[in-house]
């Protein structure tokens, strides 16, 4: 049997991992400025981690949510406090796609609508629902386009009341810092302007912070920067460190109903001694407050990169999720980093370099890095 190719791979077998670097087959270093699509929020192979999850796996790595599993509760008010988030209520489930998933399914039990706003660019998932509202037509199957969403440009609060007041949308979902789209921002004054809307119309306001929370963005959310309080959140990718893990955060105007929702393999015992560990890892170490900073200088510094290097045409994000924009296509820029430079990025579209180190990244690391891009770009 083959794999099923469905993935450009690039041309090197990752063997191991430590903080901001991970080795290859041959022996050779590289510095990881992707962390495996934003999943690697503590750093590669953290001892904390490692100790808690070979403990854990030791004792029970999993049984079903047919019984109490207090590491869930644990997780549950830890979650809640580091968030800001104490009087939500906590789903877990296996991945981003998933809990975007049950944040409409939710919306819609909820409101009995079906329609969704989505933002043009946005990427979701590609399960079911999530891959409808995802604006690729590309992966969206038949099966998939049920007619359920509405594409809308991001900022334009004008265009998202007018659609609210038909009166049959169920939910609003958006990425206050959009990833594949290519690390673009939400304003205040548009996500503001649509938590008010949807409160009129009755609509659900949704912030997928799978890729731009969990401390990425220099605050736990992203949408923390907005001004705005939705009512669902939906993470994963950096919750676990790496361990397949998703949750959704509900306010308290949603009544759980027993069979409503469902899940084999979410908030399992490994699963959530992985969210423990990371948890512990990013308060102990202060990673939110680094992601700010080193981001803050991060992006200065590509700023005066691009003053001398006309190929770069904008430097936009938060924190450590950062979007570098060329006149050119990146594909040789980023090869180039990998192969020459031995650093990973990864890039949405054609044109952007996308950066997303682990939280732990120091700004002598971001030093390493734009001495590797300027190289490439000479």
């Amino acid at each position: 049997m083959k794999l099923f190719d469905v993935y450009p791979l690039l041309d090197v077998t990752i063997t191991k991992g430590q903080g901001c670097y991970v080795w290859d087959s041959n022996g050779a270093q590289y510095l990881d400025l992707y962390g495996g699509h934003a999943v690697i929020s503590i750093g590669h192979s953290h001892p904390h981690y490692v100790e808690m999850m070979t403990l854990q796996l030791g004792e029970l790595g999993f049984y079903s949510n047919s019984v109490v599993n207090p590491l869930q509760r644990q997780l549950a008010e830890r979650l809640g406090k580091a968030s800001g988030y104490d009087d939500y209520q906590l789903f877990l489930i296996n991945s981003g796609a998933e809990a975007n998933e049950n944040c409409l399914k939710l919306a819609s039990f909820l409101t009995g609508r079906k329609r969704v706003l989505t933002a043009q660019k946005a990427f979701h998932g590609r399960t079911s629902l999530a891959v409808e509202v995802t604006d690729n037509p590309r992966i969206i199957a038949p099966v998939n386009a049920g007619g359920h969403a509405t594409y809308l440009p991001l900022n334009d609060v004008q265009a998202w009341e007018q659609e609210l007041a038909k009166g049959d949308v169920c939910a609003c979902i958006i990425e206050c810092i959009q990833g594949v789209g290519g690390v673009r921002l939400a304003t205040p004054e548009f996500a503001q302007g649509l938590e008010e809307a949807c409160r009129r119309h009755g609509a659900v306001l949704i912030c997928d912070e799978i890729q731009c929370g969990y401390g990425r963005s220099g605050k736990f959310f992203a949408h923390q920067y907005l001004g705005i309080r939705p009512d669902l959140i939906s993470v994963a990718k950096g919750i676990a460190n790496g361990f397949p893990m998703g949750a959704v955060l509900i306010s308290p105007r949603f009544e759980p109903v027993y069979g409503q929702l469902g899940t084999t393999f979410g908030g399992n015992h490994l699963a959530c001694t992985a969210a423990l560990a990371v948890l512990d890892v990013m308060e102990e170490e202060h990673l939110v407050e680094n992601a700010h900073a080193v981001g803050n200088y991060l992006i200065q510094e590509l700023r005066k990169l691009a003053a001398r290097h006309e190929v770069i045409t904008e430097v936009r994000g938060r924190g450590l999720m950062i979007g570098i924009e060329f006149s050119v296509p990146v594909k040789p820029i980023r090869e180039a980093l990998v192969y020459q430079e031995h650093c990973f990025t990864g890039s949405s579209g054609a044109n952007t370099l996308r950066l997303l180190p682990p939280l732990c990244f120091s700004t002598e690391q971001a030093d390493e890095f734009l001495k590797k891009l300027e190289k490439v770009l000479v």
